[in-house]
Formats: structure tokens, sequence, C-alpha cells
């Protein structure tokens, strides 16, 4: 098994055990706030892992990497709030679904930014597990996505974020290097520029709109440092992916963590599985090996 996709797979699993840690946080801070407790707790452990890294030469950051970081940090942000907004509207199936599509916008984004090429059987892989996280998203139907409604566009909105933020990420981190070497490295680099780029953005923010929230982000540090330390573990292992192949690839391999949330409802929520859900399994699944 090559390394990105172990890579992949584990940052899928973090992200996800990440996620049931920051629900707990939603009970006393907004969304604003709940997203704001990702960066801000991530940032030390991130310039930790740099510092530790830093034991050999580090790359000099130049402007095409800072360029990179902005970008990708700010789409991200973009990303989040839309998927909030997409599936807050009332059509949490429709939302999440178009979202899914980032795996093909990023194919799109890698071509036009970086000259990066896919093969026919990735993108075929692509295609078949993203009909798979349809129907993992709650078999949704043509008419539902084309009908026009906000859910839909907001929907598109993230996916086209995310996916330009993973493609921008990569950008940085092959502005500092190419081999593969170094990978950790450039990506720890990457990782703690944005982070801190995103929490100087998104901490101006709640000071103006949000102040309040500034003081509960802080007192709920007991929770908030482990999201923020498993937070950070999943993001180098998801950076570091990236820095090694296409980040259409690896946004791809990464809906992998559908199965994860599948598999959490069932053994710690007691839901049942349906057989769409099934049938959502088996393709996401087959889509992965076409990938690798």
């Amino acid at each position: 098994m090559e390394w990105w996709v172990g890579l992949t797979v584990a940052g899928a699993f973090l992200q996800n055990l990440r996620s049931l840690l920051q629900r707990r946080l939603t009970r006393t801070l907004s969304v604003n706030g709940s997203s704001y407790v990702r960066f801000l707790y991530a940032l030390p452990f991130a310039w930790l892992l740099v510092v530790w890294l830093g034991q050999t030469p580090l790359p000099i950051l130049n402007m095409t990497f800072w360029l990179y970081v902005c970008a990708g940090g700010l789409t991200q942000i973009v990303a989040t709030s839309a998927l909030v907004a997409a599936v807050s509207n009332g059509q949490f199936a429709v939302g999440t679904a178009m979202s899914k599509t980032e795996a093909m916008q990023a194919a799109a984004f890698g071509l036009i930014l970086l000259g990066e090429q896919l093969s026919w059987f990735a993108l075929l892989g692509i295609a078949v597990s993203l009909m798979g996280v349809f129907l993992l998203t709650g078999g949704v139907s043509p008419r539902q996505v084309f009908q026009r409604g906000p859910a839909l566009w907001l929907g598109l909105l993230a996916g086209s974020s995310f996916a330009l933020c993973s493609v921008c990420f990569r950008g940085a981190s092959l502005a500092l290097g190419t081999d593969d070497s170094d990978a950790w490295q450039r990506a720890a680099l990457t990782l703690a520029a944005t982070l801190t780029m995103q929490t100087v953005v998104m901490g101006c923010y709640l000071i103006v709109r949000e102040p309040q929230q500034l003081q509960r982000v802080l007192r709920s540090w007991r929770v908030a440092t482990w999201v923020g330390l498993i937070g950070m573990t999943s993001s180098i292992c998801w950076f570091t992916a990236m820095a090694l192949v296409n980040a259409a690839l690896v946004r791809a391999m990464g809906q992998i963590e559908l199965l994860f949330t599948l598999i959490t409802s069932v053994w710690f929520l007691g839901e049942r599985v349906r057989r769409r859900e099934v049938f959502g399994m088996l393709l996401l699944v087959l889509g992965i090996v076409l990938l690798i």
C-alpha cells in the first residue's frame, strides 16, 4: 500500500473522531466559535511539530508559498461556512451530496492551477465513489439535485471551496520542494502557516461580530485542547498525503470518512443500516479500489 493511502485513511478516521468531540462544544459555542476552536487549539501543536521536524534544515518560505497558503486558508473558511449554511437550510441530503463533488472539482482545479492530470482509472474511481457518496448521504434523486434552491448552490460552493483549498495546500507544499523525502516537513510548514492565518482572520471576525464567543472558547479548553490535538494530527495526515499525490485522489480517498461515520452511528447510536447505505458503501469501496 502506498503511503498516501494510509495517511488519508488515518486523516479521515481522526477527522471523524475530532467531529465527535467538537459536537460537545456546540452546546455552549456558536458555529463560528466552534470552528475557531479547530484553528486556535491546533496552532500550538502544529508549530511544535515544525520545531521537532526542524532538526534538519527547513525549506525557505517563498512568495508563491504564501499566496497558496492565504488562498487555501480563506477558501477553507468559506467552504466550512457554506456547508454549515447548506445543511442548515432544511435540505441536508442535497447540501451534503453537492459538497462531496469536491473530488471531481479538485481534479479540474489541479489541472488548471498545477497542470496535473489524472488517469482514466482514477477519474472512474472518483465517479464511482461519488455515486456511493450520493447513496450514503440520503439517496438524493436527480430531481432533488437539479431543483433550484439555496442548498444546491451552497453545497456546490462548499464543494468548490474545499476542492480549491486542497489544490492550494498542495500548491503551497510543492512551492517548497518536490522531494518525497521531506514531504512531512513541507506539510507541517504549510499546515502551521495556514492555521496561523486562519486563527488571526477568524479571531478578528469574532472580536468584531461575536466578542462573547472568545471567552467561551477559552473556557472550553479541556475539550478544545483534545479537539485541537486530534484535529492537527488529522490535518498533518491530509497535508502530507496531498504533498505526495494529486489533491483530487486524496479528497476522493477521504470519502471513506463516511464509512467511519456510518459505523459510529451503528455501534454507538444503535442506528440500523438500510439497503441503500449498503449499496453506497459497496460503490464507495469499489471507487477507492480503482483509485489505488
